[in-house]
């Protein structure tokens, strides 16, 4: 049963990426939506999780996530200027980030499925609802892998690469959780981390980049249209 979760995980997360591939033209307002769904993962999903399994006050769990956000701040502020300083044109310096954003991503996805073999370990019930916590954004991860490589203007063919890798991840998670035992503060404790990563990706990476291009009302609608999409979900996932 806990395979054909990560079959399905691998199914919703790959027709997401395959619609931002295929609605290119409209990348502004893929973009924008994706922008609101990462953030709102972090909100809604990552940080409430984070905040009940750490153990740890809510000012220490926050302290973790704003590690996070300026981890992500400086690794990324240090491959542009790694590349500024050999030379390489811009478009080898996006393609770059926007590797590195899919990469995030993956991670994330992979977390998840390591989550979901986790929580089986747990309990049978818990893993069911920790599984449809993670089917509910899977889709979504699909859309932003290819939108965050997208956006760098590279081809369809590399976004498609990520988004097999982003599609794949949450089964080896599985399949790891298997020889991994991780207790619940360290898994709150790296869910705080990647809420900081997700948080700095939406708001500093994603958002501005929507509306750089295209200051239209529809890529802000699109960016609260992804928030609200990521609440009812994970709310409905959580019922």
């Amino acid at each position: 049963m806990i395979y054909l979760l990560a079959a399905a995980a691998f199914v919703s997360t790959f027709l997401g990426g395959l619609l931002a591939i295929y609605l290119r033209d409209s990348l502004h307002l893929i973009l924008g939506f994706s922008a609101g769904a990462v953030i709102g993962v972090a909100f809604f999903d990552l940080i409430p999780e984070a905040l009940t399994l750490t153990g740890l006050t809510a000012e220490q769990t926050f302290g973790i996530i704003a590690i996070g956000f300026g981890l992500y701040l400086v690794l990324d502020r240090m491959i542009v200027l790694h590349h500024h300083h050999e030379g390489e044109d811009e478009h080898a310096q996006h393609g770059e980030r926007g590797a590195w954003g899919a990469a995030t991503l993956s991670l994330h996805s992979f977390l998840d499925g390591v989550g979901i073999g986790l929580a089986f370990q747990a309990s049978p019930a818990i893993g069911f609802i920790v599984a449809a916590a993670v089917l509910a954004h899977d889709f979504s991860d699909g859309i932003n892998t290819v939108g965050m490589v997208s956006r760098r203007g590279e081809a369809p063919r590399k976004a498609f690469g990520w988004l097999i890798v982003d599609a794949l991840t949450p089964l080896f998670g599985i399949i790891a959780a298997s020889f991994v035992r991780v207790n619940e503060a360290q898994l709150g404790m790296l869910l705080a981390l990647f809420s900081g990563f997700f948080l700095y990706i939406g708001a500093s990476e994603l958002l501005p980049e929507s509306h750089h291009q295209h200051p239209m009302r529809w890529t802000t609608i699109a960016t609260v249209l992804g928030m609200a999409t990521m609440y009812l979900v994970i709310g409905a996932a959580g019922a």
